[in-house]
């Protein structure tokens, strides 16, 4: 590609990426590189954790070590912290959820790959429906099915105001809960890739203008570079906010009192 086919400025249709594999004349978009990320993905983390458990040592090995941080790390300062004992059980999901959406995010900073799944709305809205399930599901399972929707949605308030209060309880607790879940990190994802490819084409659109420009293009680049660190931090906070936040809902749920 010669610098005058750069695309630019990128746009959203930069996200809808031609299939890999064909499939019929007007199926595009069956199988791309954002589907084989996220295959990608799940067989990386089951692979490293069956292979860092297979034989697991008293004195670990690296790999055993860092598996067995990621799963300390989530169980201690997450499901323990955010929902106490009983939070334990839910470690193993909670890691799994922690050690995908960190490994999706990171692809976005991965040279030659640098798009996220998760700058598709469909991953994260399937996360975080997933999430949503299963937090209603121990809430109706803990407390049963009657008790738990009337503790979800009846506030302890004057009677008078209740018919105010449960549309707003129902409206937070059932639609706005998922929603912000998959938005924020849907949004996330979405802008730092956008971001890096403004500042990147940028600097191949100013190099190919013209020669005045060429100082400015390199500003471009590094200013990329800046970015992309700060991409990573946005990477790894992004997967602990939507592991912590789901953690927060099954201790809500998981609570005598809302």
């Amino acid at each position: 590609m010669v610098l005058a086919d750069v695309p630019f400025p990128p746009s959203v249709e930069d996200f809808y990426l031609p299939s890999i594999l064909p499939w019929g004349e007007h199926d595009n978009y069956w199988f791309t590189k954002i589907t084989a990320l996220v295959w990608l993905t799940t067989a990386l983390i089951i692979i490293f954790f069956l292979v860092s458990y297979r034989k697991p040592q008293l004195v670990p090995t690296k790999k055993q070590w860092l598996a067995e941080s990621v799963y300390g790390f989530v169980r201690n300062n997450i499901a323990v912290e955010m929902i106490g004992p009983a939070g334990v059980k839910f470690a193993p999901y909670l890691t799994t959820l922690f050690a995908f959406i960190l490994l999706n995010n990171f692809w976005g900073i991965v040279p030659f790959v640098q798009i996220s799944p998760n700058s598709h709305i469909a991953f994260p809205a399937f996360l975080a429906v997933l999430s949503y399930v299963m937090f209603i599901w121990v809430g109706i399972r803990h407390h049963g099915f009657v008790k738990y929707f009337k503790m979800s949605l009846v506030p302890p308030a004057p009677w008078f105001i209740l018919p105010l209060l449960i549309p707003i309880e129902f409206f937070s607790t059932f639609l706005v809960r998922p929603f912000s879940l998959a938005v924020r990190l849907f949004a996330n994802m979405f802008a730092g890739h956008m971001l890096l490819l403004v500042f990147t084409l940028g600097g191949f659109a100013m190099l190919n203008a013209n020669a005045w420009f060429i100082p400015f293009s390199i500003v471009s680049w590094v200013m990329t570079i800046a970015l992309t660190f700060l991409e990573f931090l946005v990477i790894c906070l992004q997967a602990y906010v939507f592991t912590v936040l789901t953690a927060s809902y099954v201790q809500g749920a998981l609570a005598d009192e809302h």
